[in-house]
C-alpha cells in the first residue's frame, strides 16, 4: 500500500513561514497564523502517531510546528512592545518620533 501524504502538511508549513513573517504587522497577523498552524500541527500529529506506516510528509508538520512557535514568541514580543509604547508615550509621541526621524534624514 502506498503512504498518503498528511491532510494539510504543506499548509502548516506554509502558516509556519507567514507567521513569521508577519510577525511584525504588529503582531496580530502572526499570532493567528501561528496558532492556526499550531492547531492544525496536532491534529496531523495526532493522526500520524495513530498509523506512522500509512503517512508521509511528517517532516514538513515537525517544521511547520517549529516556525509556527517562533512566529508566536515574536509576534507576541512586538505586540508587547507595541502596546507599552502606545500605553508610555501615546499616539501623538509616535508621530512625533515619527516626524523627527523624517527631518532627521530628510525626507
Amino acid at each position: 500500500m502506498e503512504k498518503q501524504t498528511l491532510p494539510n502538511s504543506t499548509l502548516i508549513l506554509v502558516f509556519g513561514i507567514l507567521s513569521i513573517i508577519t510577525c511584525c504587522c504588529y503582531g496580530v497577523l502572526g499570532l493567528i497564523f501561528g496558532i492556526i498552524a499550531i492547531v492544525m500541527a496536532k491534529k496531523a500529529t495526532t493522526l500520524y502517531t495513530t498509523s506512522p506506516e500509512l503517512y508521509s510528509g511528517y517532516q514538513n508538520v515537525k517544521i511547520g510546528k517549529i516556525l509556527a512557535i517562533i512566529g508566536i514568541i515574536l509576534s507576541a514580543i512586538y505586540l508587547l512592545v507595541n502596546i507599552y509604547f502606545y500605553a508610555t508615550i501615546g499616539m501623538e509621541g509616535i508621530q512625533e518620533m515619527q516626524e523627527e526621524m523624517l527631518r532627521e534624514y530628510g525626507m
